[in-house]
């Protein structure tokens, strides 16, 4: 069992939990990821590793509740335990070379570019921050970013806080200002990945995005975290999760990503229902 050590709701419905899971913790890298359950009978749902402290033997993930299972995991508290927390999985990033980088971050997905920043920041690397949020009451690990940051750029897409616009807005505009970026690391929904992508691609600059495709069993086993590289099939969990943004498929991504929207709904209206004649029988 691994214990819960630390908690914090970043917003309304974004929950940083500090794992206790030395041996992850002891090989943990920038861009891999674990998978867990909450309990046996739970789904295994993977997670990008946000941070980790290999003296304490923590790992932290930050996840968005969405469904049965991200929603079950923050119902838990300091003190608590889940089954299983299996990792690391996945290629770390390799930052070889890199002297001047843009890591750019939409929403939930900010909670992966931070460890990316962070690490880059550590060897030295001049590091610009760009994150988008809806609006201010959204925006997540703030000052985390501005401690691993050269500089730091916030966009909202309705003004509410620092400067209205996008992320491909801001790159662009730091790119034809001038700033000689040899690589631009993009994580967040799968749209901005893909024009992030389209914006560096006329520049020639390397772009490395972090992909997040419909995931089981995190060994290249099953099949189906495949996407589409360059007009190769390359698996996730293994192959990945970064690959060069100017290869992928992200329409093809897409589409896969919305295979289950359907269910997905079904099962969440169905478990809502269920919890819902649960309390009124238990008021009764």
């Amino acid at each position: 069992m691994f214990q819960i050590v630390n908690k914090r709701e970043l917003n309304s419905a974004v929950t940083l939990l500090e794992i206790e899971a030395p041996f992850v913790a002891k090989k943990a890298q920038a861009g891999q990821f674990i998978i867990f359950r909450v309990d046996e009978f739970s789904e295994r749902v993977p997670l990008t590793i946000a941070d980790y402290n290999r003296e304490k033997g923590t790992v932290t993930i930050i996840f968005q509740k969405v469904g049965f299972s991200t929603n079950l995991l923050a119902s838990k508290e300091i003190g608590d335990t889940i089954s299983d927390f299996v990792g690391p999985l996945g290629t770390a990033t390799e930052y070889e070379g890199m002297k001047k980088v843009a890591v750019v971050g939409g929403g939930v997905g900010c909670a992966i570019a931070y460890p990316q920043a962070k690490a880059l920041h550590e060897l030295g690397v001049e590091v610009d921050v760009i994150v988008g949020f809806r609006n201010k009451d959204i925006v997540i690990l703030e000052d985390e970013m501005k401690a691993v940051s050269t500089n730091y750029y916030l966009m909202t897409d309705d003004g509410s806080k620092a400067e209205k616009g996008f992320v491909t807005d801001k790159l662009k505009a730091l790119i034809e200002g001038g700033n000689e970026y040899d690589t631009v690391i993009a994580i967040g929904p799968i749209p901005m990945m893909k024009f992030v992508s389209l914006t560096t691609k006329p520049y020639g600059i390397k772009t490395i995005v972090s992909l997040n495709p419909i995931m089981i069993d995190g060994t290249g086993m099953c099949g189906g975290c495949r996407v589409t590289v360059g007009g190769e099939i390359k698996f996730a969990c293994v192959d990945g999760p970064d690959f060069d943004g100017h290869l992928v498929d992200f329409d093809e991504l897409i589409n896969r990503n919305s295979i289950y929207k359907e269910r997905e709904g079904e099962i969440s209206k169905d478990h809502v229902c269920r919890m819902d004649k649960l309390a009124k029988d238990l008021i009764q």
